[in-house]
């Protein structure tokens, strides 16, 4: 993909100069992580503290040392995207209000290294809250049947059989 595929990324000046609607979405669950940047490239997301929480993101990456309230992150914000640039940005930052984080601040690679993503195939830029990712087949490879996928699992099996009773003689 190509960089001007990307032009509708929010830029490192929109989502400072909307710091405050961003932490209003994400506590109201109205918005997901996202990517940004400038020049249409991501550099950073922004996450919500649920999801980092969720993914342990705190045992994989740190934290910063305090919760940032939103009017200092827009501030802090291109000096964090400078230093991402750089390689020396340090932990993910927290964000919110009265102490309770509402969203994160971190690299895009610090994002997959927490979600446990592998690299975007060259060629691809690296925006890693989009799985878009193509994949195919191995060669030799070929579909299998649940039965197959269950053969060694007595447990799998046992499942299967309840859900095909469940559902009583399939429709044909």
């Amino acid at each position: 993909m190509s960089a001007s595929s990307y032009s509708r990324l929010p830029s490192v000046a929109d989502v400072a100069g909307d710091i405050g609607g961003v932490v209003e979405r994400l506590a109201r669950g109205e918005t997901h992580s996202f990517a940004f940047g400038d020049g249409g490239v991501p550099e950073a997301v922004i996450a919500s503290y649920d999801q980092y929480d969720d993914l342990r993101g705190e045992e994989s990456l740190g934290r910063f040392e305090a919760v940032v309230p939103p009017e200092e992150l827009a501030r802090q914000l291109p000096e964090m995207v400078e230093a991402i640039r750089r390689g020396t940005f340090g932990p993910p930052v927290l964000a919110g209000s009265d102490a309770e984080p509402v969203l994160v601040v971190m690299s895009t690679q610090q994002y997959r290294t927490m979600r446990g993503d592998d690299e975007p195939p060259p060629g691809v830029l690296d925006d890693p809250t989009v799985r878009s990712y193509d994949s195919a087949p191995t060669p030799g490879s070929k579909p299998f049947s649940m039965e197959e996928w269950a053969k060694d699992d007595p447990f799998t099996q046992q499942m299967l059989e309840e859900i095909r009773q469940e559902r009583g003689p399939a429709d044909g």
